[in-house]
Parts: C-alpha cells; structure tokens; sequence
C-alpha cells in the first residue's frame, strides 16, 4: 500500500494517523528511533487538525526515487478547511510553552522531518506537507 488515508475528526484518529505513520516508515527501513519521530510529527500534525480546524485529512505517503524500485522516504500532509494560520511566522517559531514541554507545534515536525512545507488560507484552510528520507 503506497498511501493511507485517515479522517481526523477525534483523539482517537490522532493516534490511529500516528500508528500508521510508524508502521509504514519501519516497513520501508526507518529505524525504529526514525519511526518513532515520524509518529511523533504525525501526531502533531493530525492533533492540529483535529484541535485547531475541527478536523480534517492525515495522508501518509510512500516517495520513491525515479528510475529505482527502492522507497526513498515518507510524506505526511495534513488539509483542512478550517480557519486557516493567521500567522504563519509565528506558527514555526519553537521553543518551549507554559507546561515547560520542549519541541511543540510545527517547530517539532520541522526538527523530526527533513523538509516542512505551509501553505495557509485565513478562512480557507491549510495544507501542511512534511517529509522524510531515508
């Protein structure tokens, strides 16, 4: 299977998007440690759909190179239709919040993927693409 897909409308599909992500990267060679930053970032994309637009699509992807039959990495895009980021400069910025938990947000999925793609709409919604190579 060279895609899934989940419909993030509760908590529960959160950790289902997670659970996916994870599976799929150790199945094309992720090392476990790898894997388990993949989720974490799946996690954190599908709970913004969920928490930030009232729900929306979690796609995990396989990537190939051309011309070779090997995978090559993963991708995750997050779309909703929601409200959209009113500030996306702000949305990268990372650090800790008030609980003290390092590495939150798309600051998080920017430091666990190699590549963090936003494109928002104010009132539209956004797309959010996150990949990994192997």
């Amino acid at each position: 299977m060279n895609k899934i897909c989940v419909y993030v409308t509760t908590m529960h599909d959160v950790a289902d998007a997670a659970r996916k992500a994870r599976t799929m990267a150790a199945v094309i060679g992720f090392s476990a440690e790898q894997s388990y930053h993949i989720a974490m970032a799946a996690a954190e994309l599908a709970a913004n759909l969920f928490i930030h637009a009232g729900g929306g699509v979690f796609v995990v992807s396989l990537l190939t190179h051309s011309g070779t039959a090997g995978y090559a990495g993963l991708e995750l895009v997050a779309t909703d239709n929601g409200p959209g980021i009113a500030d996306v400069e702000l949305a990268w910025q990372g650090g800790t919040g008030g609980d003290g938990v390092p590495c939150r947000g798309l600051s998080c999925v920017q430091r666990l993927m190699d590549e963090l793609e936003i494109d928002s709409r104010p009132g539209e919604g956004s797309v959010v693409r996150a990949c990994k190579w192997l």
